[in-house]
């Protein structure tokens, strides 16, 4: 690495670049010395003097999985180039404040913006890696306001840029503001509490397809941790069994250990059926959670708003009573055609 820096200093940048057939670092720079440096050219031309062979820019990225993540290994500080985008959980702080001052986006000079700003910068979404010197200024939580408040409806001027999520924030309060104002206060108490930041990224933290919740990521790992929580689902297992119950799915009816055996005995996961808007930091009673099934859990925190497990059971039986119909009908038809050619 050093040698290639040593190089890049004595060619200068464009040269270096020109030279081994590299563009201008999107995403990250290296620090070296006080100076910057396009990181992924750096890195793919020290290749060489590692390996013997230098890389070529179509070989490899230069994102955080890759260019920057080997020289952050190496020990080498590493700069984001912009700042991530924005959050769910960010939007829905920034869409409150605007509702909260008529829909009207706020200057930068704002104290409310300075302590949204403040408040932004401890939310544990982004890491600091990915972080510049202008993360979440009062200047960009008030274009970001800004970008919220002309995409309302009554607005009748040329919108300011913004993203789908700042459309979706801003719907989501109009249809339900009590409880998205609710979400908002949730995630500021969560953070002035030290809750929220004490609660690593799970397994599901990329919240793709199989997991969503329009109240943002942060309230979603406080649901996933209490429904992880070992202790609380093995007095609710004791519970249930207590009770005189089977660890049968709540919504489908599955049991593990009629269907696998002793491998299957005593297993069964929990769900935790208190909505994210209503779920603050009090303690979790045993009421409060289900015990279901993984394709059944995975099923309802597939789309919100999720569905009790009374509700997907009902969905459940009912399919299964129409497919039933149907099967019968297909029987039918069939017997009536062999009568008839018999």
């Amino acid at each position: 690495m050093l040698k290639a820096v040593a190089e890049h200093d004595e060619v200068g940048r464009e040269a270096f670049l020109a030279k081994y057939g590299f563009g201008a670092a999107r995403s990250y720079v290296l620090v070296h010395e006080g100076r910057e440096y396009d990181s992924k050219a750096v890195a793919g031309v020290a290749h060489k003097w590692a390996q013997g062979r230098g890389l070529d820019a179509g070989e490899f990225s230069g994102g955080k999985d890759h260019a920057a993540a080997w020289l952050r290994r190496l020990g080498f500080q590493v700069k984001a180039v912009k700042n991530p985008d924005w959050a769910r959980d960010e939007v829905i702080l920034a869409c409150q404040l605007v509702m909260a001052n008529g829909w009207k986006g706020l200057d930068a000079q704002d104290n409310r913006v300075l302590e949204l700003s403040a408040l932004l910068q401890l939310l544990p979404i982004h890491a600091e890696a990915d972080r510049n010197e202008k993360f979440r200024n009062p200047n960009g939580v008030a274009r970001k306001t800004f970008d919220i408040a002309t995409r309302h409806p009554d607005y009748h001027g040329k919108p300011t840029n913004g993203g789908a999520l700042d459309v979706e924030a801003l719907n989501e309060f109009l249809t339900r503001p009590d409880q998205m104002t609710e979400v908002a206060r949730l995630i500021r108490q969560g953070i002035a509490a030290g809750e929220l930041q004490a609660l690593a990224p799970t397994d599901d933290e990329d919240f793709d397809d199989a997991f969503s919740a329009p109240e943002g990521r942060l309230l979603l790992r406080r649901h996933r941790a209490r429904e992880r929580n070992k202790g609380l689902r093995k007095k609710k297992i004791s519970s249930v069994l207590r009770q005189g119950g089977s660890l049968a799915c709540e919504a489908c009816g599955f049991d593990f250990e009629e269907v696998y055996g002793d491998r299957g005995a005593g297993y069964i996961e929990c769900h935790h059926v208190v909505p994210l808007h209503e779920a603050g930091e009090g303690r979790t009673k045993l009421s409060d959670l289900a015990l279901i099934c993984a394709n059944c859990h995975r099923v309802i925190h597939r789309r919100a708003p999720w569905p009790i497990p009374a509700e997907l059971r009902a969905t459940i039986e009912h399919r299964r009573a129409a497919g039933s119909r149907s099967s019968v009908g297909i029987v039918q038809q069939r017997g009536a055609t062999t009568d008839l050619k018999l």
